[in-house]
């Protein structure tokens, strides 16, 4: 698996994020101070957003892609402190 932190996000990115957007959000995306990005195969993102939600108050959303390698990239939208708590519970969880 792959992990990133964006702290900050531009417009921009938050715009390419929310086009990439795999289903519509059942809870309203607002203006996030940091979007964890997490990339890997289906199972592993599946259990990473569940670990995420549990860990701290995030909001997790699919992002569409084309992977020849057929792996998905999930977005954690939150506070920083909060996708910060969140993404280093998958690492840990999920090594």
């Amino acid at each position: 698996m792959e992990y990133r932190i964006i702290k900050s996000p531009s417009t921009g990115t938050m715009d390419i994020l929310f086009r990439r957007k795999g289903s519509p959000s059942t809870i309203p995306l607002g203006n996030y101070d940091a979007v964890g990005l997490v990339q890997g195969r289906l199972i592993d993102m599946v259990v990473a957003a569940d670990i995420a939600e549990k860990a701290a108050g995030v909001v997790v959303e699919d992002i569409k892609g084309q992977c020849p390698q057929n792996l998905i990239m999930i977005a954690i939208f939150g506070d920083t402190a909060s996708v910060e708590a969140a993404m280093e519970e998958i690492q840990y969880k999920l090594k």
